[in-house]
């Protein structure tokens, strides 16, 4: 195992804490493993130029090698030398960098395939949080970084998520503040004249309509749709099931006043918890209720979902979580698509 350097940061502006990203970016450069915030989740970074430091990253997350990873630049400007761009690329990044958007573009020979998983296209983004830039641009180098947790559970969003699961298989963690956000970024594969939503985030189908119009940006079915069969994943997370805590997720779906006498008829099972909307949580055992926020506050749902499943598996006598279906429109697409996929994709109707 390991000795991890915990070092807390906040704003990356005082001379302590720049000393203490130079360190950070010392350790990305030398092929070290580096954990940092980010607006959307906690990232697990390293040198994106350097193929081994990525089969590190796999090895500590224990994740599948051929997930893609994502690569974080600093500037509009480094994007050019580490994809083919176009010009729809820098209508979306004026527009929504820096923020929670990533490109997939085909990539340059710079990029080792393992970071890539193998494809020849890479996933790159641009991160507004300051902690995150300043480190990216101190290293000097693009950093591949997926979230900063163990395969398959769900991303963490605080520096005790990462500690829990990372301590010991890192070189550092940047312990700053929880994620503004709480939903990894949206993921769309840019093309000549049209993008495809690969993954949904707080770049929302309508922000991305609202500068393309409708008729060039389209949804992958692997947004809201199971993958069976043989599959290539374009995209980080689309492969494999993800953000799942310890216990069972179910989902329901139906009229909401049916949903909720679905989970009062459980509601005296001890090994049953429910995921529900503030107005419905006190109608439900309190001991094994938790809020995803209020119904018409999916901004708030993504910031609380990936804390409320992890706060599940603080409950080991839970084995099967209860859910609403949250609406696929906005926001709440993004809190459907991680729901969903740590439920495996089991979706009841009511």
């Amino acid at each position: 195992m390991k000795s991890t350097e915990i070092l807390p940061i906040h704003s990356a502006q005082t001379d302590g804490e720049q000393a203490l990203l130079a360190r950070a970016a010392d350790c990305i450069r030398a092929g070290g493993l580096v954990v940092f915030p980010t607006e959307t989740v906690y990232g697990l970074g390293g040198n994106a130029l350097d193929g081994e430091a990525a089969k590190k990253i796999y090895e500590a997350k224990g994740r599948p090698s051929d997930n893609p990873l994502i690569i974080h630049i600093a500037d509009i400007d480094w994007a050019e030398s580490y994809c083919h761009t176009n010009a729809l690329f820098y209508t979306l990044a004026c527009a929504f960098w820096p923020g929670p958007l990533t490109m997939i573009m085909k990539k340059r020979d710079c990029i080792p395939a393992s970071v890539t998983g193998g494809l020849d296209t890479v996933a790159i983004r641009l991160p507004s949080d300051p902690v995150a830039n300043a480190l990216i641009r101190m290293a000097g180098v693009p950093i591949a970084a997926p979230s900063a947790n163990l395969s398959g559970h769900p991303s963490p969003t605080t520096k005790e998520h990462v500690i829990r699961d990372l301590d010991g298989r890192v070189d550092m963690i940047l312990a700053g503040n929880p994620s503004e956000i709480g939903l990894e970024s949206t993921v769309i594969a840019v093309e000549e004249e049209r993008v495809i939503l690969l993954r949904p985030g707080a770049v929302t189908y309508e922000d991305l309509v609202s500068v393309l119009g409708e008729g060039c940006v389209s949804i992958d079915r692997i947004v809201t749709d199971k993958v069976t069969g043989e599959f290539i994943p374009r995209s980080p997370g689309m492969k494999y099931r993800h953000y799942a805590p310890n216990a069972e997720v179910l989902l329901l779906h139906g009229d909401e006043e049916r949903v909720l006498s679905y989970m009062q008829t459980h509601a005296s099972d001890p090994h049953t918890g429910f995921l529900v909307y503030e107005e419905d949580v006190s109608t439900l055992p309190p001991q094994r209720t938790l809020s995803m926020g209020r119904k018409d506050d999916p901004v708030m749902q993504a910031h609380r979902l990936f804390a409320c499943l992890r706060a599940f598996d603080e409950m080991p006598e839970i084995k099967t979580i209860y859910a609403p279906t949250p609406k696929k429109e906005g926001l709440g697409l993004a809190v459907y698509n991680r729901l969903a996929k740590a439920a495996g994709f089991s979706i009841q109707s009511c």
